[in-house]
């Protein structure tokens, strides 16, 4: 049986990570666990609570309610799409709404420490690509590939306001670059769980490579180890 390992891949927001993530599992065949999407699913249910709002969030309600959700990804439409107590939220977490305070609400330490129990039980046997802020660091330490994604700011806020645009969401340059900035410093800063670059990790700068060419690129790491 050919040897099926757990690949990590970090990065700040817009780099690209659940595209490549993405990808790679689709050639290997392995699952692929979007982890920003559970922490937006997440911020999802305390907004619809009442947990969640611009002005802040309450969080000892949060930590109340966190066994009264639950987060699977299920197939819907030809793609892999995250249900929140069985409703297919995929479409509804990408809003801006739920961008503006998924940095806050995933600071929280209970909630961090349910998703990650979550994330370690679906790649407990291996084959699997995850992405998020925390996978190479906190979630699976001892990944046999930890990758670390960048990309310049300016590509990054291109690359987030076509894919608002292409998804019918409406909003501008200056808010994406202001949205951007605001989660790149909480996700640096928080006390739980801190976007690091490991030092096990290989960085990988897409900021000039197409699609195609990071998945290469990475696949010629993959290789290495199998």
């Amino acid at each position: 049986m050919a040897k099926r390992i757990i690949i990590a891949i970090d990065g700040y927001s817009a780099c690209g990570k659940s595209t490549l993530a993405k990808d790679l599992a689709r050639v290997l065949d392995y699952t692929f666990i979007d982890s920003g999407a559970m922490y937006r699913g997440s911020t999802l249910f305390f907004i619809r609570k009442g947990f969640a709002h611009i002005d802040g969030i309450n969080k000892e309600q949060i930590i109340k309610s966190l066994d009264e959700f639950e987060l699977s990804f299920q197939r819907s439409e030809g793609k892999n799409c995250l249900f929140l107590n069985d409703e297919n939220v995929e479409y509804e977490i990408r809003q801006p709404h739920v961008a503006d305070l998924v940095s806050q609400v995933s600071s929280i330490k209970e909630l961090r420490h349910k998703l990650v129990a979550i994330q370690r039980g679906i790649g407990e046997n291996g084959g699997i690509v995850m992405d998020g802020r925390d996978i190479g660091s906190v979630v699976f330490p001892n990944a046999e590939l930890k990758l670390f994604v960048t990309a310049s700011e300016e590509i990054r806020a291109q690359r987030r306001f076509d894919e608002l645009k292409a998804n019918g969401i409406s909003g501008t340059m200056e808010s994406v670059k202001e949205n951007l900035s605001k989660r790149d410093y909480q996700d640096t800063h928080r006390k739980e769980s801190p976007l690091i670059q490991v030092s096990d990790a290989i960085v990988l700068d897409n900021s000039n490579l197409s699609r195609e060419e990071q998945l290469e690129w990475v696949l010629e790491k993959v290789n290495k180890l199998l």
